[in-house]
């Protein structure tokens, strides 16, 4: 199958309400490269123009920007520009995973390289505490014995029915505890939650951050700016590897995400951030587009 090309333009403008005078801010904007995406090109442009930039990769593997501000602003303008080729997604047949009892065994006693690195994503983190409620909310997917693709995409499912996506209901600071009450939230609340769940067994799973094409109504133009930063978990199979899935919208993503890193949860990829000097509050607003060129040859 061709790989489908996509060029993305993500735009992040914070207005200050007084000025600042010293920003420091990173950035996790570049589309990292995987099995199944070349990234092609990329930029990153900054308003005002940094007196410092640098980049590194991080723990993750992540390729970082780090940018200095040092002339009085009101305004921040980041905006990033890629162009990336997708290939279809390889999904094995869940028959053929190991159950997931299994897994979590493995990741207690294996040593390979594989598995250890993995174990790091089986222990809490910021915004993704272990608590007895996430396990009991999982069980009635992980059956004894239950391949571990089956039991994930059995809780996937029950996540996509049993949440309603509700842009009103929670900020990056909710707990995660809320989110399970109410049962309302966001791609990044649904993330964590799935990987509270799988944590909670003993099983690996990591937050993954990209970008999704979103398509419009039939007979309708897709709006400059819609398409969205999004959120999805990856969980680890001994043999096989990260399997994404995507429990905003039941799928294993494939043709359509586009993937910029990942870490244990939100706050280790989160796109724009940064430590500023005046100021005090401002108004932050963001826009995607992911425009899907024609496929490449085969």
């Amino acid at each position: 199958m061709k790989a489908q090309l996509f060029e993305i333009a993500h735009t992040t403008v914070y207005d200050y309400h007084a000025p600042v005078t010293v920003s420091h801010h990173v950035m996790r904007l570049t589309p990292r490269s995987l099995s199944r995406q070349r990234r092609i090109t990329h930029e990153i442009e900054v308003e005002p123009a940094p007196a410092v930039t640098n980049r590194r990769v991080d723990y993750f593997g992540n390729e970082t920007t780090f940018a200095t501000i040092e002339r009085t602003h009101r305004r921040l303008r980041v905006t990033s520009r890629s162009r990336v080729a997708i290939s279809p997604a390889f999904i094995p047949e869940a028959g053929e995973t190991p159950g997931w009892e299994t897994v979590r065994g493995m990741c207690r006693i294996d040593r390979t390289a594989s598995v250890l690195e993995a174990t790091e994503f089986t222990f809490a983190s910021t915004a993704v505490p272990l608590d007895p409620s996430f396990a009991e909310y999982a069980a009635p997917s992980f059956e004894p014995n239950r391949p571990i693709l089956e039991a994930v995409t059995d809780l996937t499912a029950r996540i996509y029915h049993e949440f309603k996506f509700d842009p009103t209901a929670t900020t990056v600071s909710t707990p995660l505890a809320e989110v399970l009450e109410k049962r309302r939230g966001v791609c990044q609340d649904f993330a964590h939650l799935e990987i509270a769940c799988l944590r909670a067994l003993g099983l690996p799973a990591r937050y993954v951050s990209g970008y999704l094409e979103t398509l419009p109504p039939p007979g309708q133009e897709k709006l400059v700016g819609s398409d969205a930063s999004h959120a999805w978990i990856s969980f680890f199979c001994p043999g096989i590897g990260w399997i994404d899935v995507d429990p905003t919208n039941n799928i294993f993503p494939s043709m359509q995400h586009i993937t910029l890193g990942w870490g244990r949860d939100y706050a280790d990829v989160s796109p724009v951030r940064g430590v500023i000097l005046g100021a005090g509050s401002h108004a932050l607003n963001v826009a995607v587009d992911v425009v899907p060129l024609e496929a490449e040859p085969a």
